[in-house]
């Protein structure tokens, strides 16, 4: 993945992505379906909640014999995705503050992940041999995007 999925204004935006992030790709796509569209500080106490495990993150795809959470039906507690979403909205926001916009005035507008690379390892086995071990890793992408004055 190069780039980002869409275009948008520079002078009201900002952006930041995470490449490479050895978290799993599906928990990192439940986290960001429910932290679209929220407001940039709502969705940092939302994720420190999550990684405080003190809110249950909603799952709506990869729910299959999932046990329903106080509040919100089939969930989980996706810590590590939780932290580094958190970083990488940190980071949009830091890139809002140096571009001269009100980083406290801004609104996920897009957030995205993608599958990045596969880290091929071995784990040891019993009688010399060994049982391949994946670590998947994910690409996350943030845009901000300022909010009007009303």
């Amino acid at each position: 993945m190069v780039g980002y999925t869409q275009e948008v204004d520079a002078e009201k935006t900002s952006k930041a992505l995470g490449k490479e992030i050895r978290v799993s790709p599906k928990k990192c796509e439940e986290v960001c379906r429910n932290i679209c569209g929220m407001k940039v500080e709502d969705a940092k106490k939302f994720l420190r909640e999550v990684a405080a495990m003190k809110r249950p993150v909603k799952y709506t795809r990869h729910k299959m014999y999932l046990s329903h959470k106080p509040g919100v039906g089939p969930g989980r507690y996706p810590v590590k995705a939780a932290r580094e979403i958190l970083r990488v909205i940190e980071s949009a926001q830091h890139n809002a503050e140096y571009k001269g916009l009100d980083s406290d005035n801004m609104k996920i507008h897009t957030i995205a992940v993608h599958r990045g690379r596969v880290f091929k390892n071995r784990m040891p086995r019993a009688f010399g041999r060994a049982t391949q071990w994946n670590d998947l890793s994910s690409n996350i992408e943030v845009i901000l995007e300022e909010q009007e004055m009303s």
